[in-house]
């Protein structure tokens, strides 16, 4: 009922609006792009963290060596110019000449070996499974360098492409890192001229952007990111025209914002898939009914998947039958065990594990309230008290890392690489406590291993053979449960020409005004 009297009370207010006239129009006027979305990036640099809002941030500032267009993911040129194989662990790029970065120094292969041999070694990175295939980068000349993997790495290409940005040497050291991170220099279209804390982000078009980027020179002069704690506040901000752009819209609320007279929205499927992992591994305690694989099939078959995916999301949602994007290579659908919604079967299985009366639990999430609130009373019909703990991405990570999230609600987006290796190896080989995952609540060495296999050739065969290994196995202790796929939910000023991408990646160097 409270979500319900809030949309009526903010439709109420956007017909007020629209009377009496907005108090703020679009900024096409001072050519100023102004986005709001709710999420809290704790630092700038695209190192320091893992939300979808620091990659986001870092592809308007930072350039690669290569650029994935998002027009079928074609890998082309950008700061390298071309690249080619010495041998099937070493990678050869030349590298653009002529380049700067947005301090006006130059951008030479010693930035580009900075970057990947610092990176190898920072214990702050926050996603070291995005960097742990390479063993170092080697200058071989001044715009020459040659990136070595540890063994033949099938989607090195895409890594490099989305989590490789490159940072400036000279600089970073001079000023140091601690004053680097809180004003970042790079070399994208976008140059960061204002951090004002965690709430905003401010950015001027650099118009020393090089000749023939793949990402072209923005058409709009500067960006302003403002940051928020919650989607109400983000929807406020986009009708009382105090922005210009926001995502991640209220599923209920995309048509109704749509049919105001100021305002588009659209809905776009992504790569990122929510997910409901558990902690079978007994972090939270060895007596733990999660421990449990027929508590965690129970948990399964209580969900109905499908009526989230099309009612909560309404439309371009699917579910998963892997724990993976279904275009990911080595995603196989058919490997997966699967957990039809029977609340009965749940019930017996709880009963055959010992808690025929059900049990209490917590349930840790940062998805929207109405995600939460569906999984904790599907989890209530079968016996399954859920009590539900709402957290900021950021803290619930940190709890991940203490081990203290019976039932994990979250979402992984890949960092849109479409490739098995870039969603398994977060859960089951990632960021390396005692050899697993932080975010790794199954410990299963034969799952981590077959992971490990399947981004170790360049065979396709053996590839998909070890990813079907893991995917069976995964689904056969039921360790996590792929919900459904995500939906981009947009809303921005008519006088924008926005276009949302399958790969999640707003790209506002590419927008424009009408």
């Amino acid at each position: 009922m409270a979500f319900a009297s809030w949309c009526a009370r903010a439709l109420l207010a956007a017909t007020a609006l629209v009377a009496v006239g907005m108090p703020a129009q679009a900024q096409k006027s001072a050519d100023t792009l102004r986005v709001v979305w709710w999420d809290q990036i704790v630092n700038v640099n695209p190192y320091y963290n893992q939300l979808r809002s620091g990659l986001i941030v870092a592809h308007q500032a930072f350039d690669g060596l290569v650029y994935r267009d998002p027009n079928g993911f074609v890998i082309k040129p950008a700061l390298a110019t071309s690249w080619s194989y010495a041998d099937p662990t070493t990678i050869v790029f030349e590298l653009r000449q002529g380049v700067k970065f947005h301090d006006g120094s130059p951008f030479t292969a010693d930035d580009v070996v900075y970057t990947v041999n610092s990176m190898l070694v920072d214990k702050q990175v926050s996603v070291p499974s995005n960097y742990s295939w390479m063993s170092g980068a080697e200058k071989l000349g001044d715009y020459k360098v040659a990136i070595h993997t540890k063994k033949v790495f099938p989607a090195a290409l895409e890594y490099v492409a989305m989590v490789l940005p490159i940072l400036p040497k000279a600089y970073r050291e001079r000023v140091g890192s601690d004053a680097y991170d809180k004003l970042p220099v790079g070399t994208g279209p976008y140059k960061i001229t204002r951090i004002d804390g965690v709430n905003q982000i401010e950015f001027e078009r650099f118009e020393d952007y090089y000749k023939d980027a793949p990402k072209t020179r923005p058409a709009i002069r500067k960006l302003v990111i403002h940051e928020v704690t919650d989607a109400t506040t983000a929807q406020n901000e986009i009708i009382g025209g105090k922005a210009d752009w926001t995502w991640n819209v209220i599923p209920d609320m995309v048509d109704k914002l749509g049919a105001l007279p100021f305002l588009k929205t659209e809905r776009a499927e992504t790569m990122r898939v929510n997910l409901l992992n558990m902690d079978a591994a007994g972090r939270t305690g060895a007596d733990n009914p999660l421990t449990k694989v027929k508590v965690r099939q129970a948990i399964f078959h209580a969900i109905d998947r499908e009526s989230i995916a099309k009612n909560l999301m309404q439309g371009g949602s699917r579910v998963p039958p892997a724990p993976c994007f279904p275009t990911q290579f080595g995603c196989d659908a058919a490997a997966a065990v699967q957990y039809p919604y029977d609340p009965a079967k749940a019930k017996a299985l709880l009963a055959e594990a010992g808690y025929p009366n059900g049990f209490d639990t917590e349930l840790v999430s940062y998805l929207l309230p109405q995600f939460e609130g569906a999984i904790q009373n599907y989890l209530k019909a079968v016996g399954i008290n859920a009590k539900i703990t709402h957290l900021q991405v950021q803290a619930l990570i940190q709890r991940q890392l203490e081990g203290k999230n019976p039932l994990d609600l979250g979402n992984w987006g890949s960092y849109s690489i479409n490739d098995a290796s870039a969603f398994l190896p977060q859960y089951y080989s990632g960021a390396q406590t005692e050899g697993f995952s932080t975010s790794d609540f199954a410990h299963d060495a034969a799952v981590r291993d077959a992971v490990i296999a399947g981004g170790s050739t360049t065979e396709k065969a053996e590839r998909q053979k070890a990813y079907s290994a893991a995917i069976k196995r995964i689904t056969e202790q039921a360790y996590i449960i792929p919900l459904f796929t995500n939906v981009g939910t947009y809303a921005y000023r008519k006088e924008l020409d926005f276009k949302p991408w399958a790969d999640e990646m707003p790209r506002f160097y590419l927008s424009s005004w009408k």
